[in-house]
């Protein structure tokens, strides 16, 4: 590999990023405090809903997409979680975040 390449590769992974993914998780009912507790436990976790049933909707986030994976592999291989599915992901340069968003009032000019 060039150096030029090497540079190019080094640069983009010291952009400061912001990753969200939003996650359902469908777990036993008789785990579920401790997979409550357990998720908690992520830096950038958030349960937001839990249903009787033992589904939870979950948001993750982190400063690296493989960040993410591993928590949502983690999660997976708690006892007693059925499943932890991915439902959305998005990710951002930091300094995009804080970008002003001018007020359109014509919604066909939006993109």
């Amino acid at each position: 590999m060039s150096a030029r390449l090497k540079n190019a590769f080094l640069e983009m992974a010291l952009i400061p990023e912001s990753h969200i993914a939003g996650i359902v998780v469908h777990a036993s009912k008789l785990d579920l405090e401790k997979i409550k507790q357990a998720i908690s436990m992520f830096p950038g976790s958030e349960i937001h809903a839990i249903s009787p049933e033992g589904k939870m909707v979950v948001t993750l986030e982190a400063d690296r997409s493989g960040v993410l994976a591993d928590q949502i592999d983690a999660i997976h291989a708690m006892q007693g979680v059925y499943s932890a599915s991915l439902v959305y992901q998005h990710h951002e340069d930091v300094a995009a975040l804080d970008e002003e968003i001018r007020n359109e009032p014509d919604a066909s000019k939006l993109y």
